[in-house]
Parts: C-alpha cells; structure tokens; sequence
C-alpha cells in the first residue's frame, strides 16, 4: 500500500506508547516504530532521525503538544503530524489543524480510528471528522466564533488552567513563564471573554464542558 513508513510516537504515558505500537506493529509496511517521553525529547529525534509521520499527545509536561507541533513545523513543514488526545476534538482540533498537524483523533477512538488516520494523511489528506470539518467553516467567520475559540492558543492555555482553579503563580509555574506575563494573559482573556470575575469564567468553561 505504501512504502516503507517510519512513525514517532511522542506521549508521556509508557502505557499509551506501548498501546499505539501494538495496534501498529503487525501493519505490514510500518517498518519502525520509535517513541518519544516528552516534546523536548521528540524534537531531538526528530532532529536526529528519518521520520515518515509523528503521532504525539497534546498534554506533556515541559514541551506541550500544541507548541511542539508549531517547532517541528519551522524545520520540517511537510512532515505529517496526527494528535491523539484526552480532550474532545471540539476544543483543540480546530487549533492543532491551524498550528500545522494533519490530523485529530480522541485517544478513546484511537483503536478503532488510529490506523484509517494514518493511512488518509499519508495519501496527504487531512484526517478531519464532520464535526471539525463544521468548526473550520464556522471558524472562517469570526462573528460566528465562542468567545473561547476567539482566544489565542497561549490565552486559552491560560484560560482552562485559571477555570480549574490554579493561582496566577501556579500557572506561571507550569508554563515557565513570569506571574508577570500570566497576569497580562488573564487581562486579554477576561476582556475577550467579556467577563470579569474568576467565577464567570469557572462557569463558561463548565457550562460549555472545557473542564470536567
């Protein structure tokens, strides 16, 4: 079917990593299988090595998915990208389209989805579901966006993080960023989403299920 094709495999849980590779490896023309812990790690792989295509989760620690796929993109532009992810394709699927990847799939339907993935975005086809195919159109008209979807990738970082009740300085934390430049991205975010208090936007992010 095609030729001889080498995957990257970027997650932070070994139990997924192991999991993708077992439904890959009897796939005839897979002729390696490699596996990355982290972004950081994955884009020295990349670096190093001859990849055909690059399955990677959205949250790992130090490098997240999002970014990773935007660096990969400054040195390798064609080379396909397919996120497997825990959250539902309505909030992140239109992003990572954007940001560069050819595909997005939920982890729960990876087993079933996985395989027919790859096979659309090596025939060099975008691996999009009818429902993300709806929110790119909707997406081409910014009257028509949420008021999450209006927010940048790093303000919606932000945002979700603020709505599941972390500190400024938490948040700066985990994003090796300064209180500082955390404090700027929750002004814009408050003015985008038109609210003001923390409390609101707990609310819209629960009520528009961003968080469980």
């Amino acid at each position: 079917m095609f030729d001889e094709i080498k995957i990257i495999i970027a997650d932070d849980h070994a139990v997924v990593r192991k999991g993708l590779i077992q439904i890959l490896t009897d796939v005839q023309w897979i002729s390696g299988i490699d596996e990355a812990s982290n972004g950081f790690a994955l884009l020295e792989k990349i670096d190093d090595g001859c990849y055909d295509m690059v399955i990677l989760d959205l949250s790992m620690p130090g490098l997240n998915g999002l970014d990773a796929i935007k660096e990969i993109r400054k040195t390798n532009p064609s080379l396909p990208i397919l996120v497997l992810s825990i959250h539902p394709e309505d909030q992140y699927a239109v992003r990572v389209l954007k940001a560069g990847a050819s595909g997005y799939i939920t982890k729960e339907s990876a087993p079933e989805e996985l395989l027919d993935a790859i096979e659309t975005i090596l025939r060099e086809q975008k691996y999009i579901t009818p429902s993300v195919a709806q929110q790119l159109a909707s997406n081409i008209i910014p009257d028509e966006r949420l008021p999450h979807e209006r927010l940048s990738d790093r303000e919606f970082q932000v945002f979700k993080l603020i709505a599941e009740g972390n500190s400024l300085k938490e948040i700066a934390l985990m994003l090796n960023l300064s209180e500082k430049t955390i404090s700027t991205y929750k002004v814009r975010i408050f003015e985008k989403m038109g609210v003001k208090t923390r409390s609101e936007i707990v609310k819209y992010a629960i009520s528009k299920k961003l968080i469980g």
